[in-house]
């Protein structure tokens, strides 16, 4: 189901800033050598600053697996943001990192390979 066609945004859908699990992982990693190293409690937002509409994932899914995506759409949800992307300036800045695995096409190509294959293989 997909909540609403009629947001303003570029094709109607809601858009959202997706982060790859290693990019994640890479990131918890660095705050807690951040923490070991005595600087303190912060507060980092993750994400790539760039956001894909909920059709946009429907289309990479489709070109990554080959299969159509069922769906259908239904009213929009109350409280949902036509738009949400993550600012990640205070965790690029402070803890050196950056996304490195989060373009849609890989993220989506590494969800399908760990569905079909039960794992990473990395």
């Amino acid at each position: 189901m997909i909540h609403g066609e009629d947001y303003p945004t570029h094709d109607g859908t809601c858009v959202r800033d997706y982060v790859h699990v290693f990019d994640l992982a890479e990131a918890h990693v660095l705050g807690l050598e951040w923490l070991r190293e005595g600087k303190g409690s912060q507060v980092f937002n993750l994400g790539t600053g760039v956001g894909f509409s909920v059709r946009e994932v429907i289309g990479h899914c489709r070109a990554a697996t080959g299969k159509t995506v069922p769906h259908r759409f239904g009213p929009r949800r109350a409280g949902d943001a036509a738009s949400l992307v993550s600012g990640s300036h205070r965790a690029i800045d402070l803890l050196g990192w950056e996304p490195q695995r989060s373009s849609l096409r890989l993220m989506i190509r590494d969800a399908w390979h760990w569905h079909r294959n039960g794992g990473y293989s990395g």
